[in-house]
């Protein structure tokens, strides 16, 4: 197996789709500039609206939402392979889809992950969260396959749940994609060990790309974009402005460290009882 470039896009969304388009296009173009064959965006990427309700209401179907067809021939023009990290989409009256998509260098769309777990939460600092009250949250984990192996798709806070991880990688997955918005309160406390742990649990690489700072609602995101090794190593990490980062990556890394810690092979099923 070849190795590859991966690249993290690191943006400041805000709730003007046009220029989040032009911006993170500008970005892609950067990272495919310096030689990456796999670029993938954040969560969010198109539109980071004041609260649910405006999101919604600035959301389409993705039969008309204008960011596909745009990111789908930029991925054709570059030929480069694209992850973009979460699209907002309209699927009811009342709810959007929280959606990746992975598009090839041909600019078909090859694998489409609706974000599983809502990040419904009340943090220490006093913000409040409920995505699920204008998302509908995804029921199916997808490995999808590169050049190089399966990509394992997953969105923001799904790192919180490492079955999700495990299932993808005893699917074959040697590398998970965690497009994410981080709040920055918890991206200062758990966002490096989590991936971190994740890629280690897993033998595999951890290609995390973030939204960085202050956005239209006043939410203040930690930015920080990680690619993470099969070790844990942290190959490439970016600060808190819009950048791009980028890693080698050896499929054949994920390989070696499975092969030192075979822990995939050695999960065993187990009864809980008290006492």
């Amino acid at each position: 197996m070849s190795t590859f470039r991966a690249a993290c896009v690191q943006l400041c969304s805000s709730d003007d789709v046009a220029e989040n388009l032009r911006t993170a296009s500008a970005l892609i173009r950067e990272a495919r500039m310096l030689g990456a064959e796999f670029i993938a965006t954040p969560e969010n990427t198109t539109l980071m609206a004041a609260d649910g309700a405006a999101k919604l209401e600035r959301c389409l179907p993705e039969e008309t939402d204008p960011a596909l067809p745009a990111f789908r021939a930029l991925a054709a023009e570059l030929g480069a392979w694209l992850l973009i990290g979460s699209l907002a989409i309209k699927v009811s009256k009342t709810k959007t889809a929280n959606r990746s998509y992975l598009i090839d260098p041909k600019g078909e769309v090859a694998a489409r992950y609706n974000k599983i777990h809502m990040f419904d939460v009340d943090l220490p600092s006093g913000e409040r969260y409920r995505e699920s009250v204008s998302v509908a949250g995804g029921d199916r984990a997808v490995p999808a396959a590169l050049p190089w192996g399966k990509l394992g798709m997953t969105v923001c806070y799904d790192l919180r749940f490492p079955q999700l991880y495990r299932a993808l990688a005893q699917a074959g997955a040697f590398l998970f994609t965690v497009p994410s918005a981080f709040t920055e309160t918890t991206g200062k406390a758990h966002w490096h060990v989590l991936l971190r742990a994740r890629a280690i649990e897993n033998g595999a690489f951890v290609v995390a790309p973030a939204q960085g700072g202050t956005h239209a609602n006043g939410r203040h995101t930690y930015g920080h974009s990680l690619i993470v090794s099969p070790w844990g190593e942290v190959l490439a990490e970016a600060g808190s402005d819009p950048c791009v980062i980028i890693a080698e990556i050896d499929p054949a890394a994920s390989q070696s460290a499975r092969a030192q810690i075979p822990s995939l092979s050695h999960d065993r099923p187990f009864t809980l009882r008290e006492g």
